[in-house]
């Protein structure tokens, strides 16, 4: 099984697919190329594999790519051959991936289930704003793609949503948890939104 988990900026996929791996120890994850600089918590081969963007534009020209996007001035993509693997074999994989790459994934193989992470945009902008790590004219972008993106949830199988509360996203955590495990049992419950 492909599980591809998407989400706007600020929506707390990264910290979400963390808790599910704690919470799921079978689960494998497809680690993504990017040429954004790695940030100082992040392992190469493990967050993200760091190339160049001359690099990673040879690898879209030989074809080496599921899918990949433009995402803030960096390129993001999934590489086939660490896909192909795990395809082939009766793992559950994790796709981290941007909401038009999940798009992408899902024309190569539609049998994926298709999980965004939703919130409500005033509290995405807020959070966004927060961070403090963005100039005025890069957040107006991020915004501006945020609604774009959250428009987009409605060609996904499932919409969780992440709000800010004593829970934190232990809830978002559970119900994809729940999610991963009743296809696991052979379960087909698309196109639910919770």
């Amino acid at each position: 099984m492909i599980f591809v988990i998407s989400a706007p900026s600020g929506a707390g996929k990264t910290t979400i697919i963390k808790e599910l791996f704690r919470n799921i120890p079978d689960l494998r994850f497809s680690v993504s190329a990017t040429t954004r600089k790695k940030r100082p918590d992040e392992q190469e081969g493990e967050d993200y594999y760091f190339i160049t963007r001359e690099e990673f534009n040879e690898m879209i020209d030989k074809g080496e790519f599921i899918e990949w996007e433009e995402v803030h001035g960096n390129l993001y993509g999934t590489l086939k051959k660490k896909i192909e693997p795990f395809v082939s074999g009766n793992e559950k994989l994790v796709l981290d991936v941007d909401v038009k790459g999940a798009l992408s994934i899902k024309k190569v193989f539609p049998d994926a289930v298709m999980i965004f992470i939703k919130v409500p945009d005033e509290e995405l902008i807020s959070r966004l704003r927060d961070r403090n790590t963005e100039s005025e004219a890069e957040l107006s972008k991020r915004i501006m793609r945020i609604k774009e993106e959250q428009k987009l949830s409605s060609e996904f199988d499932f919409v969780i949503e992440n709000r800010n509360s004593s829970a934190g996203p232990e809830e978002a955590v559970k119900k994809i948890k729940e999610i991963i495990q009743n296809y696991n049992k052979g379960g087909n419950n698309a196109n639910s939104s919770t």
